[in-house]
């Protein structure tokens, strides 16, 4: 069984929290496994970043035949967020209202913005009802913000290495990897390959972010102690760029890491914390002790305040990667706290 690939069509204009539209927009997603009748096997999964609609794909140790959210089992579904390089409507994309791609027009967008559009997509769906919403990183700002705008809608919702409101630590890191593209002298053209090797280097300015100190002294160590140049370490980030320039594209990644800076699930709501409160979900939050990027106090917080919540741990040695590489350990701690329903020991 493989997921079905389709197009979600919006042909209305779509209004922005910065008071900017698109005229209309399309959403890639798929859908995996068989729905029930009555609708109590929907797991939705919001991906990270620079993610797709295809989670079996960038997380399938944990979705797919045979692992945890199993199609054999659940009707997953996944949609590719506005601004992303995965056949949503993005900045390469034609604006209908000038037949040109948008380049440098696209709009900025917000998680809330990202949300509206998953929203009506589910209501196309005809899904009143989901059993399970998780998601990591972005994905999981995603997944925290949907349910606080539509709370009856979610029976369980899983945030894994995510927060209430975006640090000032992470849109730093942002901005560094915006000020590589905007070094890129080619990032003023309009053309899809405009600032692509300014996004190589920012690809590797946010490794470091999703690895950390011990990560790499294990993973990149010197092959010889009498090196004194052509590290491992040096070789690994020139392949990551390198490889992130095949699938992605500079615009997308500027708009998309703009759309992380934006999450702030208290503004014009009263406050963090009485928004997390408003969550009826039952809630897994869970953090990654090694993550440098989404410190586990973020997480901590969240589940304070969830009003029904509980905090779970894991260990790994590839700090925030670890939510897309520690399947097993995933694994096990959802399926406990499902299983005990949420009566879990703090870990």
């Amino acid at each position: 069984m493989q997921p079905e690939k389709k197009i979600f069509k919006y042909p209305y204009t779509y209004s922005l929290e910065s008071g900017r539209e698109l005229p209309g927009f399309e959403l890639a997603y798929t859908t995996f496994g068989t729905r029930s009748a009555d609708d109590d096997n929907i797991v939705w999964v919001c991906h990270a970043l620079t993610g797709s609609a295809n989670a079996a794909e960038w997380w399938d140790g944990l979705v797919g035949s045979g692992m945890y959210f199993d199609p054999a089992r659940h009707f997953i579904v996944c949609a590719n967020v506005l601004g992303s390089a995965y056949g949503s409507t993005g900045p390469l994309s034609i604006n209908p209202l000038t037949q040109e791609p948008y380049y440098h027009d696209f709009p900025v967008l917000t998680v809330r913005d990202v949300v509206g559009a998953l929203d009506l997509l589910r209501q196309e769906l005809e899904i009143t009802k989901i059993s399970i919403c998780l998601g990591g990183s972005l994905g999981g700002q995603q997944a925290l913000e949907w349910a606080i705008q539509e709370p009856d809608l979610f029976e369980e919702l899983i945030l894994i290495a995510s927060n209430a409101v975006h640090s000032s630590w992470g849109i730093a890191f942002n901005e560094s990897q915006r000020m590589a593209i905007a070094a890129d002298a080619s990032w003023k053209q309009s053309n899809p390959e405009a600032g692509i090797m300014g996004m190589r280097a920012a690809r590797s300015i946010a490794l470091l972010s999703y690895r950390n100190y011990d990560t790499y002294n294990f993973t990149q160590a010197r092959d010889n102690p009498d090196q004194t140049d052509e590290f491992r370490a040096s070789s690994y980030q020139q392949y990551q760029g390198d490889k992130f320039m095949k699938r992605f594209n500079a615009y997308s990644y500027w708009i998309l890491s703009k759309v992380m800076d934006s999450h702030n699930v208290g503004r014009n709501r009263g406050g963090i914390v009485h928004t997390l409160n408003q969550v009826k979900a039952r809630t897994l939050v869970l953090g990654i002790k090694s993550d440098m990027l989404f410190p586990v106090v973020e997480q901590q917080f969240q589940a304070r305040h969830i009003p029904v919540a509980d905090y779970q741990e894991i260990d790994s040695l590839y700090g925030h990667d670890g939510f897309l590489i520690e399947y097993k350990q995933l694994s096990q701690v959802i399926r406990a706290w499902q299983e005990n329903k949420g009566k879990l020991q703090p870990a």
